[in-house]
């Protein structure tokens, strides 16, 4: 009797009575089976949420801030327009720029009175063709770069007399710094170009990173104790680079020394300028139009 009534059951579902029943069932499965497939992709995000989250928690950790203190102030003249401040033999010079829209700015180099503040020009190009920027000493010569011209001079460091120049393919030349071998260069980008001491050719681009991002803007440079420091445009920040990735692995903050020069000269422009005595040990940095000099001591 069993199998009677089962195969009639069978020939009623065949005939479409029960196929109400039959859907019933099937959704339910199906609600099941798609139950189980949210909750593995919903593991497999909160997974994958997680991973992103440590990812940018590694790279928006908070680079170190360099603490500071100022030993020593200097006067500096209010009309340079600093694109350049460097030590050589224990002396302080300084290149200037000399934007159109100011005409009482001129693009000279020369040591520093730190008594006076004033340039000892050595040497002044026509500011109706270049545009002074970094200046570096190597191997008994002064090299000087300019603005947009991608021509850079060369002077015999003892009587600045021009004995070379050369070019560069870079659209802009800004900051000049050595490690001592190569000519460091920046251009307002986030690269670093290094060229030949010797014949100016360029030996490697270093791209530099904040926390995983090109950092952009990057202005005067100074080689200290096997690490290259730079002003970043536009800002009050100095940061310190691992030459051997470019990571950015340190950061001054000096708006506190931008204020206070602020309140003697309104017409200050932003921090550029910083210069490593290496033969006593310090370190003094400027601005545009600043009417100081300030020697920082920090762990360098």
């Amino acid at each position: 009797m069993m199998q009677v009534f089962k195969l009639k059951i069978l020939k009623k579902v065949l005939h479409g009575k029960y196929k109400t029943a039959l859907m019933i069932i099937y959704f339910k499965n199906t609600i099941i089976i798609i139950c189980g497939m949210l909750f593995f992709f919903s593991c497999s995000n909160e997974k994958a949420k997680s991973e992103k989250i440590s990812d940018l928690s590694e790279i928006k950790n908070p680079i170190a801030q360099i603490q500071y203190s100022v030993t020593n102030k200097y006067p500096h003249d209010i009309g340079s327009f600093t694109e350049g401040l460097l030590f050589y033999n224990n002396t302080l010079f300084e290149s200037t720029g000399s934007p159109s829209n100011l005409p009482q700015t001129k693009s000279v180099f020369g040591p520093v009175d730190l008594k006076t503040g004033k340039i000892d020009v050595k040497v002044e190009l026509d500011k109706n063709i270049y545009f002074g920027e970094g200046l570096v000493f190597i191997k008994n010569k002064i090299c000087q770069i300019t603005y947009t011209n991608q021509i850079g001079f060369v002077y015999d460091a003892k009587t600045f007399k021009k004995i070379n120049q050369f070019s560069y393919t870079n659209k802009e030349g800004w900051g000049l710094t050595t490690d001592g071998t190569y000519i460091i260069m920046s251009d307002g980008t986030f690269n670093l170009s290094y060229l030949n001491a010797d014949d100016f050719t360029l030996v490697k681009n270093l791209s530099v990173t904040d926390a995983g991002y090109g950092l952009d803007n990057l202005n005067e440079l100074e080689y200290i104790n096997g690490f290259i420091y730079a002003n970043v445009w536009t800002t009050q920040t100095i940061v310190k680079i691992n030459p051997s990735n470019g990571e950015v692995v340190g950061k001054i903050d000096i708006n506190a020394l931008f204020d206070e020069a602020k309140k003697i000269n309104p017409s200050i422009a932003e921090t550029n300028g910083i210069a490593y005595d290496s033969i006593n040990d310090k370190i003094l940095v400027t601005g545009k139009f600043w009417p100081k000099i300030y020697e920082i001591d920090f762990e360098h």
